[in-house]
């Protein structure tokens, strides 16, 4: 009788803690990631990617989470065609081949029951390399139209794009990629 009560009271402790993780998934519309470099070393040149998504899972109070984003590289965005081909091409983002870079925490870190940062490994041109991004202005309300439960911050970290075999151009346009990302993410 008491191995069958222990095995009963592990799984309720099993399906509680499940209960209580909240899963969001990114809302494309809000998450724009966009990246600056610095291009002839003396100005600094901005694109982004206009489709992204992803998901977050979270346990506010057990001070637990993590995340997952996948950002669509072809549909990067320069705001003139022939630049937005030209990074396009195999010696940048070579969208052709890898038409995807993705991110997947492995810890979510956590600061006065906020979201603060993140630690894990994100993938570009098929090269996984360990990043930490700092989260900044995270909070979870009800959104104020749609009455919707959503979490959200900015998101940024800066990368060395050589680290990824992305070497073409260096030094004329600067090594170190800017990322900054705005996450809305809507409860599931």
């Amino acid at each position: 009788m008491m191995p069958r009560f222990l095995s009963m009271l592990a799984m309720a402790l099993v399906a509680g803690a499940a209960v209580a993780a909240d899963k969001y998934t990114i809302d494309s519309t809000f998450t724009v990631p966009t990246f600056e470099i610095t291009h002839l070393g003396f100005t600094t040149q901005q694109g982004r990617f206009n489709h992204a998504t992803g998901s977050i899972i979270l346990d506010l109070a057990a001070n637990k989470g993590s995340v997952e984003f996948t950002i669509d590289t072809t549909s990067v965005d320069m705001s003139s065609a022939a630049w937005s081909r030209h990074v396009a091409d195999p010696g940048l983002f070579n969208v052709d081949k890898y038409p995807t870079m993705t991110y997947k925490s492995t810890a979510l870190i956590f600061k006065d029951g906020k979201v603060v940062g993140a630690d894990g490994d994100f993938t570009m041109l098929g090269i996984t390399k360990p990043l930490h991004l700092t989260v900044s202005g995270f909070r979870c309300i009800k959104h104020p139209l749609n009455n919707m439960p959503v979490c959200g911050g900015d998101v940024t970290a800066t990368i060395k794009r050589s680290e990824f075999g992305m070497k073409k151009y260096i030094p004329e346009v600067s090594d170190d990629i800017k990322i900054r990302v705005p996450v809305e993410a809507y409860k599931d």
